[in-house]
């Protein structure tokens, strides 16, 4: 039987899957790093960080699945946006990788606004503005303050890139990957060449441009042997771990709306064409799929129960770790103990900024209205209300455009708490749906590399054979109504500190 091995190259981890063509996962490997934050506004990573958990993740998945290496026949990459590498001639990393959450390239973005404009930027790229987390920001950055780095750059390349690279041998991106670098026109589906001109970067110091799917060739010898898999297995260009995640549990067409709460809270709604928001709030990105388009946005609003548990969590943690249960779990019965509201706390979950709609990197994190009624479980449950917010947020932004939200299909970590999708159910006042596969963005890069290689015929028969719908969760209607009085409140919080972000 035909397997593929699916890598998902997740911010705070990589996850690899062995994945069959019903869409089973006979395993799956996460391993964990850490991000290294040298200031409040810069985050980075060795990349051989990246690629030594990626050796470890297939060594496991490969003695975990009884999986013989012959049998794999594709490989699939999900990949985090934004994060850049630099390298060299040879191809070797020149610094660590700036990840996609670094920001301190913010005076940089405001110049680049102001020289082409936030409309510009909008109808060429489909990013709302130039912020500080965009590629096109981070290589004005590095031309400015890391010079020699820059100068003796060959190629800039995004964290999927480099490992298709290492995989193969050539230097190959995709357009879902591709948009929010800002120097892509997501209309040409090219470089958008004005951008590139002020960056002092020529076309050929970057990757050739496919679609997603695409078989760009088998794996070099050497690192099939370092690998421990056969060279005769393709690597196939990937999907921005979103998009894939959107695939994964079957968001290919209009009225599905798919929300992942991972390390990042991203959303994602499928769409036949670009769209231009007339309010600029909204981000238009290419898909995974050849000609479509998806309304997508993220924020860091997803790693702030992470940052919870790992900051002021021990006794769950502990707990978890003598149970052998999940400390998210535990955090999840706690805030089922507290009523809808949380007695009047409430949570900005802006960790590292805003993304759509407020597109405010100077946004912080904020827990409001603390009385001595609240206890932990109040702030667990407080911070799951705020994620749940700025999905309705988003929901509301794209209904403002005309697009329809029927149903959410929710992926991530954030899935697998029931409490949690009842509490976005109850917000947002839709059906929220999970799938059977808790790897979405695995499964989805499976999907797309299973097309590339031709195990399916279409992506929509991939899907229909590969993703298999799990619970429902209805919004009941009290804790709707309850919720639409705090929401206005949340929106007015926000509103009132704005001026003292920008301070």
């Amino acid at each position: 039987m035909d397997h593929i091995l699916s890598l998902d190259l997740g911010t705070t981890a990589i996850k690899v899957a062995v994945v069959d063509a019903g869409g089973r996962m006979l395993a799956v490997s996460t391993q964990e790093y850490t991000l290294i934050t040298p200031d409040a506004l810069s985050v980075e990573l060795d990349v051989e960080t990246y690629w030594s958990a990626f050796k470890r993740g297939i060594a496991a998945v490969l003695g975990k699945g009884r999986v013989a290496p012959a049998s794999i026949r594709a490989l699939g990459i999900s990949a985090q946006g934004e994060t850049l590498v630099p390298v060299d001639r040879e191809g070797a990393p020149l610094r660590r990788a700036i990840v996609w959450m670094d920001s301190r390239a913010q005076a940089e973005a405001g110049e680049m606004n102001a020289r082409f404009g936030p409309e510009k930027i909008y109808s060429v790229t489909g990013q709302v503005s130039m912020v500080p987390t965009w590629p096109a920001a981070k290589l004005r950055w590095l031309r400015l303050h890391e010079s020699a780095v820059f100068e003796k750059a060959a190629k800039f390349l995004l964290l999927e890139d480099y490992f298709i690279f290492r995989l193969t041998g050539r230097y190959v991106s995709e357009g879902s990957l591709l948009c929010s670098t800002t120097y892509w026109d997501i209309r040409a589906k090219a470089w958008w060449g004005d951008m590139l001109s002020y960056l002092g970067v020529s076309a050929d110091r970057l990757p050739e441009i496919k679609e997603s799917g695409e078989d760009v060739g088998r794996l070099l010898d050497p690192v099939a042997k370092e690998l421990g898999l056969s060279a005769e297995t393709r690597v196939c260009t990937g999907a921005l771990d979103q998009a894939a995640g959107a695939i994964g549990v079957g968001n290919i067409a209009p009225g599905v709306f798919s929300e992942n709460t991972g390390a990042a809270l991203a959303i994602c709604a499928t769409l036949k064409k670009p769209f231009m928001d007339p309010a600029r709030a909204m981000p238009c990105h290419y898909h995974a799929l050849p000609d479509t388009y998806m309304a997508h946005t993220f924020t860091t609003g997803g790693m702030v129960l992470r940052w919870f548990r790992d900051g002021f969590c021990s006794d769950e943690r502990s707990a978890a770790a003598l149970s052998g249960m999940d400390a998210y779990d535990l955090l999840s019965r706690e805030a089922a103990t507290v009523a809808p509201g949380c007695e009047g706390l409430l949570m900005l979950p802006h960790l590292q900024g805003a993304m759509a709609p407020e597109a405010n990197p100077g946004a912080k994190g904020v827990f409001y209205g603390i009385t001595m009624a609240h206890r932990k479980s109040h702030f667990v449950r407080a911070i799951m209300e705020g994620v749940g917010f700025i999905v309705r947020r988003n929901i509301d932004a794209l209904e403002g455009m005309g697009v329809r939200v029927d149903e959410i299909r929710c992926l991530g970590g954030g899935s697998r708490s029931a409490v949690w999708n009842q509490i976005k159910a109850d917000i947002t006042g839709r059906r929220v749906v999970t799938t059977g596969s808790s790897e979405a963005a695995c499964l989805g890069a499976a999907i797309v590399a299973g097309v590339g290689v031709g195990m399916f015929g279409s992506l929509e028969e991939a899907c229909a054979r590969m993703v298999a719908l799990k619970d429902s969760y209805e919004p009941e209607p009290g804790a709707r109504a309850t919720y639409d009085g705090i929401y206005e409140k949340y929106k007015g919080l926000y509103e009132a500190l704005v001026p003292m972000f920008a301070r």
